[in-house]
């Protein structure tokens, strides 16, 4: 190449790497205004500078910054029990500006390169993380998760060139592309270029991982490939003991178990014995006791709503 054509070079590189961005910044807003006129991308802004070598900063890297983030906050914003979160606070602190920034990355990984145990803790650690942005960016604080309009199908990262909800998270990936409890439809339909990254089955200990941002949902945790296993085993132990109760001879049970219970079991009775795993011992005998001495057997908790604050 001659010294006269490798300007010319340059310029049509950086010219199409200007378009690039250009291209997907575009894409990105008009996912938005075909989604929805509310939906919101968190990690995108009209600021986007684009690496001009095109290259994918590795996913594990990014996993690992997500991992520390959430480590971060738990240690520094929440109670011990992970239950309590003081989001005023988070919204406040450097750390949650230094993040606003730092999740513009995941618009970069590329989440084929992610064994199926990196995928669920990677996805597991976004799901929270983004819960945490999301209600942190509100302008006034809910008292209630449900007070913000469709906040799990409109809550949003652009994570590797593919638009992610709170429920896309949940149910299109980590959930296999099961049908939403409350639509009874597959999240991803048929040729959505999302459905190679979810999960091919599901695990049903993923529910005790994730958090909502309600009073009810399961405290936050934050997990590793390497600690996967063990984490979401320990999730569901705390869960199941703290959340399985025998009140009243009747056995009484999170609606999580009612709302996901094809997760778990064809019945409510397989609910309840993939929970004995769980249990303490004589939780488990009380639990059993309950069952075979009773009629009207399970019931299900009112869900408190009320936001996980502190």
């Amino acid at each position: 190449m001659s010294i006269f054509t490798r300007p010319v070079t340059l310029a049509i590189s950086l010219l199409g790497s200007a378009l690039e961005s250009t291209w997907r910044f575009g894409r990105i807003l008009l996912y938005n205004v075909m989604a929805s006129s509310e939906r919101l991308v968190l990690n995108i802004d009209a600021d986007v500078s684009e690496d001009p070598s095109g290259k994918h900063r590795p996913a594990e890297a990014v996993a690992c910054d997500m991992q520390r983030f959430m480590l971060n906050l738990k240690g520094t914003y929440m109670d011990d029990n992970g239950r309590g979160v003081d989001y005023a606070a988070i919204k406040a602190s450097t750390e949650y500006s230094e993040y606003t920034e730092k999740c513009k990355e995941l618009r970069d990984v590329d989440v084929s390169s992610l064994s199926p145990e990196e995928r669920m803790a990677f996805f597991l650690n976004v799901y929270n993380a983004l819960t945490l942005h999301g209600l942190s960016n509100k302008e006034q604080l809910p008292s209630s998760v449900l007070e913000v309009r469709n906040f799990w199908s409109l809550t949003c990262y652009d994570i590797g060139g593919h638009v992610y909800s709170l429920d896309d998270i949940e149910h299109g990936i980590l959930r296999a592309n099961r049908p939403h409890p409350s639509t009874k439809k597959s999240q991803f339909e048929e040729g959505d270029p999302r459905l190679q990254f979810a999960m091919e089955e599901v695990d049903p200990r993923l529910h005790f991982a994730l958090v909502c941002g309600a009073k009810s949902c399961p405290p936050i945790n934050v997990y590793g490939v390497k600690n996967l296993n063990f984490g979401l085993g320990s999730a569901a132990r705390n869960f199941v003991q703290s959340d399985v109760q025998v009140i009243d001879g009747q056995v009484m049970l999170s609606k999580i178990f009612e709302w996901y219970g094809s997760d778990f079991g064809a019945s409510a009775q397989e609910v309840v014995e993939w929970c004995y795993t769980y249990m303490a011992e004589s939780q488990k005998m009380e639990v059993k006791e309950a069952l075979a001495a009773s009629d009207n057997k399970i019931s299900y908790a009112e869900y408190n709503w009320q936001l996980n604050g502190k």
